[in-house]
């Protein structure tokens, strides 16, 4: 699943910490205004370039981070993990969603951020942080960790997902349907564990191999 779990554990601690630095400045009264600066110098910049081509794309890019688009992906990959039998795989893949899922809602509310006003799509719920960003984040890095093997063409795959994570938030922060800092956390965060939960299975996986007797051999 990886080829080095310890530099995988490494980038994914680095990605979390990220999240949580950026969460301690939302919400730290002392650090809060000037995060809050950015954030509506960031929204008057999106209001400045908004045109109908780039709001159609934008509103496209957000539809295929949500709900409808990346449940089916993510359901269509447990099954396929499931019917190839990679168990390791399935159990990194599901623990990554199911913890960012779980994290969504109670986040959102213990920060109860407002959402920027002038918003082009429909928004629910509080502001900090993205779900779309931590949700694209997740289904597009974890599935390349997932279903793609080791290799120069996983590491392409793994750019291109980046890319769309990417891309796919700023489409949030451009729609007004998020702040930038609501994106940044969520993207370090969804990448944070589509990473993490893989190097940590493979990490234990080598150590209970590492342990075990050689074959034919008996512990006394």
């Amino acid at each position: 699943m990886l080829v080095d779990s310890g530099r995988g554990l490494r980038v994914s601690g680095a990605l979390l910490a990220g999240a949580v630095v950026v969460s301690a400045l939302v919400v730290w009264p002392v650090t809060e205004p000037a995060v809050q600066a950015v954030d509506d110098w960031v929204w008057r910049l999106a209001g400045s370039a908004e045109n109908e081509p780039t709001t159609a794309v934008a509103v496209a890019m957000s539809w295929l981070g949500g709900v409808w688009v990346n449940w089916p992906l993510r359901v269509a990959a447990l099954a396929l993990l499931a019917w190839r039998r990679h168990w390791l795989r399935l159990a990194a893949f599901s623990l990554s969603v199911l913890t960012s899922e779980a994290l969504i809602g109670p986040v959102k509310a213990a920060v109860d951020r407002p959402r920027p006003s002038l918003a082009l799509i429909e928004t629910s719920a509080a502001s900090f942080p993205s779900g779309h960003a931590i949700a694209g984040a997740i289904t597009a890095v974890g599935l390349v960790l997932a279903v793609v093997e080791p290799g120069p063409a996983r590491w392409r795959w793994e750019v291109r997902a980046v890319v769309f994570a990417v891309v796919m938030a700023l489409s949030r922060v451009y729609l007004r349907a998020h702040w930038l800092s609501d994106t940044v956390a969520g993207g370090l965060l969804g990448a944070g564990l589509a990473l993490g939960w893989p190097a940590l299975l493979t990490a234990l996986r080598e150590r209970a191999q590492d342990s075990s007797p050689p074959p034919g051999r008996r512990r006394r």
